[in-house]
């Protein structure tokens, strides 16, 4: 599948997924999430840490119950990988929309 798509083709999607999701997040008007990752695509991969200050594992749990697979780190970092190969723009806005309404 690798060989198929090509994987320029995979980090441009993955950096276009990567900073839909940052520009989302950063939409959110509240002054509780903070993300942690280097905003410089050439620093990080697919995924974002993001943190949600006063959170605790609960906003993990809330996000997993409602279908969403995501990474808790203590005390209140949740990562986000919108991987290229089976992620979709349509799932980072959804991912977003669960997330403010988890908040």
């Amino acid at each position: 599948i690798f060989d198929q798509v090509g994987m320029d083709a995979l980090r441009r999607k993955s950096e276009l997924l990567t900073g839909y999701l940052e520009f989302l997040i950063g939409k959110i008007e509240t002054d509780k999430i903070e993300i942690i990752t280097p905003s410089d695509p050439a620093q990080r991969g697919c995924q974002l840490s993001v943190r949600v200050i006063g959170s605790d594992k609960s906003l993990f749990q809330a996000l997993n119950d409602k279908g969403v697979i995501t990474d808790w780190r203590e005390p209140d970092v949740i990562r986000v990988a919108p991987t290229p190969l089976y992620n979709s723009f349509v799932q980072v806005f959804r991912f977003v929309a669960l997330l403010k309404d988890c908040l």
